[in-house]
């Protein structure tokens, strides 16, 4: 970023169900929420642009909170007479950006903000519907199915297990040096509208998560919930020191970033330098 570049927000929502995900792939013709991003915004702004996410999610994972930065020249902004109110961004990338893409404000980011290294912690929601029939046809592209009945309770027992800080390494995928060790803050499951529909709701929060760890641990939560396995086999994978091949993996589609939490204007720039400094170190993560 140069003393000509002004740093922007926005704040991103998305249908993940055509997407390989966030990220953009050396295959340009992999489809991904940043690669759609970064070439609407790049058309507009007539200069090449650079997008940094706070939670990169994974093929077919949606977003209805997902929070972005990029530096653009202010000069670009002045050309496309949006200076100063980059909010006209709004209305130009809605004529741009495809149905699954939605960008719902852009604002000028405050000192010391990255959306990335800044955040507190981030929100997930996962859906998932055990009836027969599947989930309902309204909601079929963010709700996952589970081909057994499941008792709440015991999901929410084992999800109380898993609460505080961890090492969550059964849970995660292995990327190289990096470390699984996560504070898991919200874990809780409930009903989602009448229980006949047999839809429940993880509301899962942490500072950061590893590859694939929420649905891991709704996947070892769904286990409980049927009767496959009991609390104490939860508690037990907290004492493993590798990704766990008895944890199923819940389907992606019925997991959405809802929302990331960030300090005080004043703490923003502190934050971010805390945070590269756990993951510049030996063994710090990577997402």
């Amino acid at each position: 970023m140069t003393d000509q570049d002004l740093r922007l927000r926005l704040d991103i929502a998305y249908d993940g169900t055509d997407f390989h995900g966030w990220a953009a792939q050396k295959d340009p013709a992999l489809r991904t929420v940043q690669g759609v991003l970064e070439d609407a915004l790049s058309l507009i702004l007539r200069t090449p642009v650079r997008l940094t996410v706070a939670g990169r999610t994974d093929a077919g994972v949606h977003a209805t909170g997902q929070v972005a930065h990029v530096d653009v020249p202010a000069s670009s902004l002045a050309q496309r007479s949006i200076d100063g109110d980059p909010s006209r961004l709004v209305r130009r990338l809605g004529r741009f950006l495809p149905d699954d893409v939605r960008v719902g404000a852009v604002s000028i980011a405050p000192a010391g903000f990255d959306a990335r290294f800044s955040a507190l912690r981030r929100h997930y929601e996962y859906r998932v519907c055990t009836h027969p029939a599947g989930a309902l046809p309204t909601r079929a592209r963010d709700t996952a199915s589970w081909p057994h009945s499941v008792d709440v309770h015991a999901m929410q027992d084992a999800a109380t297990v898993l609460l505080g800080l961890h090492d969550f390494a059964a849970f995660c995928k292995a990327r190289p040096n990096a470390t699984t060790v996560r504070d898991l803050q919200e874990f809780s499951w409930r009903v989602d509208g009448a229980a006949s529909e047999q839809v429940y709701v993880a509301t899962v929060v942490a500072d950061a998560f590893c590859w694939s760890m929420v649905r891991s641990l709704v996947g070892a939560c769904l286990s409980v919930g049927q009767g496959r396995r009991d609390v104490d086999f939860v508690a037990a994978l907290l004492g493993q020191e590798q990704r766990s091949s008895q944890i199923p993996v819940a389907p992606a589609k019925g997991l959405t970033l809802t929302g990331v939490d960030y300090p005080g204007d004043d703490q923003l720039a502190a934050r971010a330098l805390a945070t590269r400094a756990r993951r510049d170190a030996p063994g710090a993560p990577t997402a």
